[in-house]
């Protein structure tokens, strides 16, 4: 068994998914709609959590969509389903950005259209990236160094702890 230095519990969480949750609606209240796009798959179970916070506390409508790629080769994004994203609010959700890497290849689809914005969200953001990415709505951020990983602990639909090995 790995060792596993808990840095978010069970009850910590649900707290940063509702912070991250208010933030988001505090950015932007005066939308009447918003796109949740959450990667696959710790990513979409963390989207679909915001989605039904936002769903109690804010007017605007909440749709949600999955963003399915190989983190390893990002090359190939693929949308749950295609639209016109030209003039939308686009909130793309990851459970822990890394690198960086897997958001903004995540990112491809939507930019072949002109969205009026693109926010991101993660549940923990490491501080060190590769890749030119600034994560908008952060649960919990920390530094590490590049030989550790920050992992998501998912049971289901449950999210249970975020760790550091």
């Amino acid at each position: 068994m790995e060792n596993k230095n808990v840095i978010l519990t069970q009850e910590a969480i649900e707290k940063k998914i509702e912070r991250i949750a208010y933030e988001i609606y505090e950015h932007n209240y005066d939308e009447p709609s918003l796109i949740l796009a959450g990667i696959w798959d710790r990513g979409l179970i963390l989207t679909h959590k915001i989605a039904a916070h936002l769903q109690r506390i804010a007017p605007f409508k909440v749709e949600v969509m999955e963003v399915k790629l190989d983190k390893q080769r990002p090359e190939g994004v693929e949308l749950s389903h295609q639209q016109d994203f030209s003039g939308k609010v686009i909130v793309l959700i990851d459970d822990v950005a890394n690198s960086g890497r897997t958001m903004l290849y995540a990112l491809k689809p939507f930019l072949q259209y002109l969205p009026k914005k693109i926010q991101t969200a993660v549940l923990v953001d490491r501080r060190h990236k590769s890749f030119p990415l600034s994560v908008d709505f952060v649960g919990y951020s920390l530094a590490t160094t590049p030989q550790e990983m920050v992992m998501v602990d998912v049971v289901g639909e449950e999210i249970r702890s975020a760790y550091l090995v």
